[in-house]
């Protein structure tokens, strides 16, 4: 009884109410933030019988993977994906071919394995199965996953039996979901301290002030990663330019908006200049520096520090793109983190010298900010803070608040 009334709460939460090709579809899931990781998760109602399955959202991840075991009914609907498949064939990475190797060929239904990761931790398995099942999304329609160990689930919320990815891969959830519907390319992310919602697909008449308010900056086109990366070129803090060009730094040039990492993180040589500008900045305006507290290597006493609608008067952060007429502002509500009633720390932390990207911004950052990714036009949209609108993705609705065709 408390599965179906669940799986009748999912279906009110997203149901596609037309599978008409030629209208565009949209798809509205619903995300909450787990306090004790700092994660946010969302919730698919898979197999059969339907069951809702709790899966932490990967903004850039590529196949879903869930821990299979933990269903309580196996689901009648799992199909399991042979390894001389095209579908295996097409899913698998290098070093998954390269362990197939080892594989009988004599058995040409032997499952198809997949190696899983865990993003949050690094973790990855071997002993993924790909398999096929039924998600309900107002349809039942084949989605495609892996089966991974439990094993693999450290780490994540307790909730969670898995991760789902939206990023730009052909595996994604997103991306099969887009193939599925023919839907529009667009993801549109809207995270909270609390809940927050995920749209796929367009043709909702949502809050269209806002959206047409939004900054455009180019995706980044980086054949090896099926992430999300934009440009930064420079830094402002405080109106002040910070004298290091992020764009010049590391490996990989692109700065990557990520849902797994909780603070905006950054390579050591990147953090450690912007740290000293921060400083500067800071005592500027009369902040008083206290000890470090936890991860958090620059912290201040809020004690005569001022408020408004964006959070404490601290230095606004300005993340210059592609122009200085195109700047990400970041206010004190998503600079500055509240770490007891008399001590708030930057979160912006030292991601080691070894970071790939210069820049991470992570879901802290993203929060009260509606994102939009266009894949279409390979374009990222951004709104300001939504609390100088006295709004918050929290209570934010795009339409009517379900998934619907146009």
């Amino acid at each position: 009884m408390a599965s179906s009334s669940s799986s009748l709460l999912l279906l009110l939460c997203f149901s596609i109410l037309s599978l008409v090709s030629s209208s565009p579809i949209s798809l509205l899931l619903p995300i909450t933030k787990d306090h004790s990781t700092l994660q946010y998760l969302t919730t698919l109602s898979t197999g059969t019988p339907s069951a809702p399955t709790n899966l932490v959202l990967d903004l850039g991840g590529s196949l879903p993977w869930f821990d299979c075991a933990s269903r309580h009914t196996p689901s009648s609907s799992l199909r399991t994906i042979p390894h001389r498949s095209l579908q295996c064939l097409t899913h698998q990475t290098q070093t998954s071919q390269t362990w197939l190797k080892t594989v009988a060929d004599a058995d040409q239904h032997h499952p198809c394995q997949i190696i899983s990761e865990n993003t949050i931790t690094g973790k990855t398995s071997a002993e993924g199965e790909l398999v096929e099942d039924l998600v309900e999304l107002g349809s039942q329609i084949p989605l495609l996953f892996t089966c991974s160990p439990t094993l693999l689930l450290n780490g994540l919320a307790r909730t969670a039996s898995g991760m789902v990815g939206f990023g730009r891969s052909r595996a994604s959830f997103s991306t099969q979901f887009f193939n599925s519907f023919n839907a529009k390319r667009k993801i549109t992310l809207c995270l909270s301290s609390s809940s927050g919602v995920v749209l796929l697909g367009g043709g909702l008449a949502y809050e269209s002030e806002i959206l047409r308010s939004l900054t455009f900056t180019p995706l980044i086109n980086e054949p090896t990663s099926q992430e999300h990366l934009i440009s930064v070129n420079s830094i402002k803090i405080g109106g002040r330019r910070v004298s290091f060009n992020t764009a010049s730094e590391g490996r990989n040039r692109g700065t990557l908006l990520s849902s797994v990492v909780p603070y905006t993180t950054m390579q050591s040589s990147v953090y450690a200049t912007f740290e000293s500008a921060y400083l500067r900045a800071a005592e500027a305006m009369n902040m008083t520096r206290v000890s470090p507290v936890g991860q958090f290597g620059l912290c201040f006493s809020s004690g005569g520090v001022g408020s408004s609608p964006v959070g404490p008067d601290v230095p606004v952060i300005e993340l210059v793109l592609q122009s200085e007429m195109v700047k990400w502002r970041i206010y004190g509500r998503n600079s500055m983190v509240k770490v007891n009633s008399d001590v708030m720390c930057l979160g912006f932390l030292d991601g080691g010298v070894n970071q790939r990207n210069p820049i991470v911004i992570g879901g802290y950052q993203l929060e009260d900010v509606l994102v939009q990714f266009d894949f279409e036009t390979s374009m990222v949209g951004f709104s300001s803070s939504l609390l100088m609108r006295q709004s918050s993705c929290s209570n934010f609705r795009f339409g009517s608040g379900t998934a619907q065709s146009a």
